[in-house]
């Protein structure tokens, strides 16, 4: 591993974020998030995980490489070309074999691993979910049955630039008025969810911890 002196990151991650062309910021998770997740996931000793929004695969090699070598994640996302164009780094990282791609639109996938075919209710020890922002209510509805008791899922982009602070009548542009008024009402019911302990947190655009209890 390669330091500095604010911190470390390995160094398939620092090449991954170095190359400018392949690395949209406004785009990926930001580095500090990766790092929170990563910390987690191996506190969490997570073997089993899942990721919901793949884009060029930045949050999702950092996930593969806190896992152990005996770990996996499953990765969705309906854009088979992005996921491509991240795929080098995840080689040259060596933990392609963690990683499970399913192109397809998430919610058919998680109705199938709840189906009785599949039988995955209850077995994932972590998901990240950083997709279509209005189906975020869908989502944690199946993801609810498919974490275990005491396992974590983790929602970026709850604070949606920080409108979900603004007045409804703050003069946003419509579709970023439309993701913050679905946002707004998605933070509501995470809050009073009594399956889940919530902690949101206030780093790149709003990570939303939940840790399901029953």
């Amino acid at each position: 591993m390669n330091y500095n002196s604010t911190y470390w990151r390995p160094t398939s991650i620092q090449e991954r974020t170095s190359n400018s062309a392949a690395f949209d910021k406004s785009l990926q998770s930001i580095l500090e998030e990766g790092q929170l997740l990563s910390l987690l996931l191996k506190l969490m000793k997570a073997k089993k995980a899942m990721e919901i929004g793949v884009f060029m695969g930045y949050s999702l090699l950092s996930t593969a490489l806190a896992l152990p070598k005996d770990g996996k994640v499953i990765a969705i996302d309906p854009d088979r070309e992005a996921f491509e164009k991240g795929l080098p780094y995840i080689k040259k990282a060596n933990v392609e074999s963690k990683i499970d791609f399913i192109h397809s639109k998430a919610l058919l996938v998680l109705d199938e691993m709840l189906g009785e075919e599949k039988g995955e209710e209850g077995t994932f020890d972590f998901a990240f979910v950083d997709a279509d922002k209005m189906s975020y209510g869908e989502y944690h509805e199946r993801l609810i049955r498919l974490i275990k008791v005491g396992g974590l899922i983790a929602y970026d982009n709850t604070l949606w630039y920080g409108t979900v602070a603004e007045p409804d009548n703050a003069g946003l542009p419509e579709f970023v008025s439309k993701v913050r008024e679905f946002l707004v009402k998605f933070n509501e019911l995470l809050a009073s969810d009594s399956r889940v302990e919530v902690s949101q947190l206030c780093i790149g655009d709003g990570l939303t911890l939940c840790r399901r209890t029953c």
